[in-house]
């Protein structure tokens, strides 16, 4: 049996009221679309197919090389929307199974348990429903005797008794994939000239064949983004999620409430995470830190018994035992090895420090590589863009003294265990185990 995985992300999402396409609105700090494809790319035998429409190049780029694209054009219902899959997946699969990209709280668990039942269905189809008193505008469904689908009837289409139905069709079909490209292209235009996939549903019961349904057990899954109340519904949900899950994998979170987690991010057990804290994108972090508070981290690496208070951390990677804050940044390619102190409001950008380094506070290191167990003073800074307007590098070897306040001005280098001294304007290259001083310093000596 193999599984062919459907993503429709064709519609503007006029509710939004926004210029950007529904599906690249984000939850938990990834795009709706980016969501459905990671989840489908956990069920499916191969790239999933997203069907594009409103703001396609947006889409493909959002997504780049993990899924292939089919093109609606024009927006003329789910129906004719899986139309424009046929050319690429009929007789590559036994099963298609269908959603839309606005479902961010869907879980792989579900979408396993609907392709099972499919697969023991003596039918074409098997879909999802749940039970709730509010019906949030979805279509009530209609049982058979023995329990097998009758009919969707659309929510303005109900009748006074089929308006008291408390089961509401979801938005998840699981197709037989010979049967769903025999009888797509059957489906009538409606009297608003669109063609609806819940309209195979009454083709099959009219072929006596059985249409099964998975009742959702967590009414949450069925949570569609079509309103940015919906959105912040899905966000609160999915982070309550994510935080339950790192908690129960040993991570200490001091208030959930106030901690932002991103989908992607992984935290070794023992870590602690304090208030007002945000971790997103492609975060790793290690065992027995502590994160926070008032901190944001987005795209890092780091290891294991760090320190991070009250800092910006972007795109950088820590090692183990290297603390940094309060209100430190560490912009992108910064790159801190084992055993590092950075102090409070200092910055690094595109910079190796080796272990053991030491950064005083109020100091700026940028495209500069830093050897092993050097100081640098409390405000210092690399002067790396010159006149010439580009960026030179630092060169500062190991066991270094950077005094306090020195202007380090690149392209520099400075050698093995040399020093400067406080206030300093370095513009020369400086040997090792040399002293300079001044405005522009001078070597004094080099020491025995």
């Amino acid at each position: 049996m193999t599984i062919a995985t459907v993503i429709m992300a064709a519609g503007k999402g006029t509710r939004m009221k926004s210029k950007l396409p529904k599906v690249l609105h984000k939850v938990a700090g990834k795009p709706l679309v980016n969501h459905a494809v990671a989840l489908a790319s956990r069920i499916g035998d191969a790239k999933p197919v997203v069907i594009v429409g409103h703001g396609a190049d947006d889409v493909k780029a959002s997504l780049g090389e993990t899924a292939q694209f089919a093109l609606q054009a024009d927006q003329l219902g789910t129906g004719h929307a899986v139309m424009q899959t046929e050319g690429l997946l009929k007789g590559n699969a036994s099963q298609v199974l269908v959603w839309a990209a606005d479902m961010p709280l869907l879980t792989a668990a579900t979408l396993q348990t609907v392709i099972d039942r499919q697969a023991n269905n003596s039918g074409p189809l098997t879909m999802t429903t749940i039970i709730a008193e509010d019906p949030r505008g979805f279509g009530r469904i209609v049982r058979l005797a023995d329990g097998g689908v009758a009919a969707i009837v659309e929510d303005a289409d109900c009748t006074p008794e089929q308006r008291e139905i408390k089961e509401l069709n979801v938005g998840v079909y699981c197709f037989d994939a010979d049967w769903l490209w025999e009888n797509l292209h059957n489906i009538e235009k409606s009297p608003k000239g669109e063609y609806y996939l819940t309209d195979l549903v009454a083709m099959a019961v009219a072929q006596d064949l059985r249409v099964d349904a998975v009742i959702l057990e967590d009414n949450t899954e069925a949570i569609g983004i079509n309103t940015r109340v919906h959105l912040a519904e899905a966000e609160k949900r999915l982070r309550t999620r994510i935080n339950i899950g790192m908690m129960e994998a040993g991570v200490t979170l001091v208030d959930p409430d106030t901690t932002y987690i991103g989908v992607d991010v992984t935290i070794g057990a023992d870590t602690v995470i304090l208030p007002n804290t945000m971790i997103e994108g492609a975060t790793a972090i290690g065992e027995n830190c502590t994160v926070g508070p008032n901190s944001i981290i987005r795209d890092c690496t780091i290891g294991n018994h760090c320190e991070i208070e009250a800092s910006v951390l972007e795109e950088a990677t820590m090692e183990n035992n290297v603390d940094i804050g309060p209100f430190g940044h560490l912009r992108k390619g910064a790159h801190l090895a084992d055993g590092v102190h950075m102090g409070n409001f200092g910055e690094i950008k595109k910079s190796y420090l080796g272990p053991g380094v030491k950064v005083g506070h109020f100091s700026y290191i940028g495209d500069a590589t830093i050897g092993a167990n050097t100081n640098i003073g409390a405000g210092t800074i690399t002067c790396n863009f010159s006149a010439d307007h580009k960026k030179h590098r630092t060169e500062i070897g190991e066991d270094v003294f950077i005094g306090s306040d020195s202007m380090l001005v690149a392209p520099l280098t400075i050698g093995d265990r040399a020093r400067t001294g406080a206030g300093s304007v370095v513009t020369k290259n400086v040997p090792e185990d040399a002293t300079a001083v001044g405005v522009p310093a001078r070597v004094l000596r080099k020491r025995s």
